[in-house]
C-alpha cells in the first residue's frame, strides 16, 4: 500500500512539473496534482513517530 501511494505521488508531481514546462499551462491540473501530492505526503508522514513521543509518555506517568 505504501508503494502504491508513493507511485501515485510521483505521478502527480511529474504531471505538475510537466504542466509548468508545457506552453499551454492548465492551472487546475497543476493544483489538483499538487493537492494529491500533499495529501499523500500527509498520509505517509502520519505514521512517522514524533521525536518527543518518549518524553510525552514519561510525563503521562
Amino acid at each position: 500500500m505504501k508503494t502504491v501511494k508513493i507511485l501515485i505521488m510521483v505521478l502527480a508531481i511529474s504531471i505538475a512539473l510537466y504542466q509548468q514546462v508545457s506552453e499551454e499551462k492548465n492551472i487546475y491540473i497543476t493544483v489538483i496534482a499538487i493537492a494529491v501530492f500533499m495529501f499523500g505526503m500527509m498520509q505517509l508522514s502520519a505514521k512517522t513517530p514524533s521525536k518527543n513521543q518518549e518524553k510525552e509518555e514519561e510525563d503521562a506517568e
